[in-house]
């Protein structure tokens, strides 16, 4: 596959190349990412056809928008897709007061959780003053799961559902955005959330990979039935699939477990016998599955990013993706790479 194959988003009148740029790398997470390096990557990547940007109020502390926005604003509108979230309201500090963990040097704002009616109809707006275009495309409600939120989860689900939840239906019916869902780091909230509401897409990190596939028990089905488009993020689970089962691998951020560490190790040997590279095997699984029209990926540096797209078009026999299973190593009804 082609990064700059375009992909039909669900059920909605829009198309996504299955090839995504993610932007909380140019919020400055863990690290600084100069001005001009944030530029080159969002050009490189038009460059080479991706016309799918996903960023939010969070990265950076609306640092990640603000650069966005530059970056894109003299390009044809219509031209690419754009994807914010809601959920998190800015309100402007000194930066002595503000804790950035994990964000460095950010944007001087204080982030607020908001899943009110009001406060995501503020935030949408917010966000697109920071980018200075006149419209995003797509809007994920962000962070109501139990990684972000902790025992807070079901109060915070349950306020989103009903407040930022009537406030994106309102703007999807009013033409403003054409699709809306959530963004989370666990399919159990997609899934629950998909059962409550008629949303239209959601935004997975990390929980659908050549590591993971507990989503084909209900959640993609679910999304079939009803037309929904995920987008997968966190493809190489925070590092292994993209590194291999070398010491100090990380898996889900943290050093990665002995029994996990072993099963890479076996796909690294089919990867060895039919000439693929582990991180192009998984960059373009993830892609396969029907409801799922596109990967995005965050990168730090221009090289980074040109090695990702390499890898999303490298070719893979299909004998490869047989092996995998008949090893045991992937699900038996594990959509592959045609």
């Amino acid at each position: 596959m082609q990064p700059d194959q375009m992909m039909k988003f669900g059920r909605v009148d829009l198309e996504v190349t299955a090839f995504g740029f993610g932007t909380a790398p140019i919020g400055n997470i863990f690290r600084e990412i100069d001005e001009e390096t944030s530029d080159g990557m969002i050009q490189a990547a038009w460059d080479r056809g991706v016309r799918y940007y996903d960023t939010a109020p969070m990265y950076g502390h609306g640092l990640a928008e603000l650069r966005t926005g530059q970056s894109l604003r003299w390009k044809e509108r219509d031209d690419f897709v754009l994807s914010s979230k809601v959920g998190r309201r800015l309100v402007p500090a000194k930066r002595s007061e503000i804790d950035f963990a994990p964000w460095t040097n950010a944007a001087p704002f204080v982030m607020e959780f908001d899943y009110t009616y009001d406060g995501t109809m503020r935030a949408f707006e917010d966000s697109l003053q920071r980018m200075a275009l006149e419209r995003m495309d797509i809007c994920f409600i962000h962070d109501i799961d139990v990684f972000t939120r902790g025992d807070e989860q079901p109060e915070v689900f349950r306020q989103a559902m009903d407040g930022s939840w009537r406030a994106l239906e309102s703007l999807r019916d009013q033409g403003v955005v054409k699709a809306i869902g959530v963004g989370v780091n666990e399919w159990e909230v997609c899934h629950e959330a998909l059962k409550q509401r008629d949303f239209d897409c959601f935004l997975l990190a990390g929980r659908y990979t050549l590591l993971e596939q507990e989503a084909l028990d209900a959640f993609l089905p679910l999304c079939e039935e009803r037309g929904a488009a995920v987008v997968v993020g966190g493809g190489f689970n925070s590092g292994i699939l993209a590194t291999g089962a070398k010491e100090g691998a990380k898996y889900n951020y943290a050093p990665a477990p002995a029994d996990i560490m072993e099963k890479v190790a076996e796909m690294e040997a089919v990867c060895a016998e039919h000439g693929v590279p582990l991180p192009a095997a998984a960059l373009q699984f993830v892609v396969a599955h029907p409801a799922i029209p596109s990967f995005i990926a965050g990168t730090r540096t221009v090289e980074q990013l040109e090695q990702n797209l390499d890898w999303f078009s490298h070719p893979i026999p299909a004998e490869f993706w047989a092996d995998l299973k008949q090893k045991g190593l992937l699900r038996e009804d594990a959509a592959t790479p045609a």
